[in-house]
């Protein structure tokens, strides 16, 4: 059985690299056998954290709005491996307000900022669309590869706006609409690349977390874990099986899919 979730031999992207659950993906692929190309906006970082992981991992800094930068990635890689066989689709924003006093009133539908919006569809659409586009090529032309488009369950359920009230009953901010809107469009965009390629042999699949503790207040992460059947928040490590499942030959058969591991958040 190991073999078959082996990535020996294989060359992965992972974009957002030095990301809360970015480093964790890029371990977890390491690990299990794989060339990695660490990508993010430093690439001083990059570089470092690749070093930490070992000889068969290459930083590259790169913003994946920018062509340029993205086949910039696309030639790294070939240059130092020589191929590529699995790309994920990690990077991504959420929404930070520069004035906490102002969160409230600006992540309120009404007020929502336009500039806000559309940054997200840039970095968490556009992006992802064009690493697919420049980099998912390589693959198809090889005939075979795998995709991996990280969304959230916020794509799958509408956000609840209970769980930003704190133990005073206060509203300290509201989820707004980018964030969920966009990893909508991460899981259609999957579907589409999917049904697009699966005759070139590459698999398009997509990954969903649920909530990921990372000091947020205590009263978020009590709310949340209420919500949630294995009563509290993920890790950053408890998607790396999942993240090696989909790009091994462990899931030779599954394009399309978006495997859900959110400690069973979206099934209440």
């Amino acid at each position: 059985m190991e073999n078959i979730f082996s990535l020996s031999g294989k060359t992965a992207i992972v974009t957002g690299s030095l990301g809360l659950i970015g480093k964790f993906h890029c371990r977890a692929l390491y690990d299990a056998g794989a060339n990695l190309i660490v990508t993010d906006f430093d690439e001083t970082g990059c570089q470092t954290f690749a070093l930490e992981l070992g000889v068969r991992a290459a930083g590259v800094g790169a913003d994946i709005t920018n062509v340029d930068d993205v086949k910039k990635v696309r030639d790294f890689a070939l240059s130092r491996f020589g191929s590529i066989d699995v790309l994920v689709n990690n990077a991504a924003i959420n929404d930070k307000f520069e004035d906490p006093a102002a969160a409230l009133e600006q992540s309120m539908f009404e007020n929502y900022p336009l500039g806000l919006w559309q940054k997200s569809l840039d970095v968490n659409v556009t992006g992802m669309f064009l690493c697919s586009q420049i980099i998912g090529k390589v693959m198809a032309d090889h005939g075979k590869g795998s995709i991996i488009n990280v969304a959230s369950t916020y794509g799958i359920v509408a956000p609840n706006q209970d769980l930003y009230i704190d133990e005073n009953g206060e509203q300290k901010f509201f989820k707004s609409p980018a964030y969920p809107v966009t990893k909508g469009a991460v899981i259609s965009f999957s579907r589409f690349l999917a049904a697009y390629w699966g005759e070139k042999g590459v698999r398009v699949n997509t990954l969903s977390p649920g909530g990921v503790e990372n000091g947020q207040d205590d009263f978020f992460v009590n709310e949340y874990a209420k919500r949630t059947p294995l009563k509290r928040m993920a890790v950053p490590s408890d998607y790396m099986g999942a993240v090696v499942f989909l790009a091994s030959d462990a899931s030779s058969y599954m394009t399309g899919s978006n495997l859900v591991v959110d400690g069973g958040f979206t099934i209440w």
